[in-house]
């Protein structure tokens, strides 16, 4: 897991590098607001499937960051999807999220896959698995 960390700090650091003519990604929840945009804009330019997979990387790796940095969280690799999971709350509640996917179907589908809201879920329940404890769980999709 520690290679994975590493992985997804690395990208989401040069991400916030890279992309700041596009916002300011200093890993605050307020900064999601210019993920999303940044989606918008990107979702116009029916990106191939390798494309997509590059930026769903990339940029759900900064959101993974914001995620965990702004409400904990440790990651996890599920080998069957290829894609890593957010999980908040272990060992007494389980709230998990898969930031990947979800920044894919912002770029695929539209608006309905809003950045912003998702993390926004993954705060209030990850406020209520705290209250609930314990064996609270769920998966934000």
């Amino acid at each position: 897991m520690e290679k994975l960390m590493s992985d997804i700090l690395l990208t989401a650091k040069n991400f916030s590098e890279n992309f700041t003519e596009c916002g300011d990604f200093d890993f605050s929840v307020e900064s999601l607001e210019a993920v999303d945009r940044l989606l918008d804009e990107l979702s116009g330019y029916g990106l191939n499937e390798a494309a997509l997979l590059d930026a769903s990387s990339m940029i759900g790796s900064y959101v993974f960051e914001v995620a965990r940095r702004n409400y904990g969280g440790e990651y996890f690799w599920i080998e069957e999807e290829q894609q890593p999971l957010l999980t908040a709350g272990l060992p007494d509640y389980r709230i998990s999220i898969k930031a990947w996917e979800k920044v894919r179907g912002r770029l695929t589908k539209g608006k309905e896959d809003n950045i912003p809201f998702y993390i926004d879920g993954f705060r209030q329940y990850v406020e209520k698995g705290a209250q609930e404890k314990p064996g609270y769980a769920a998966l934000i999709v």
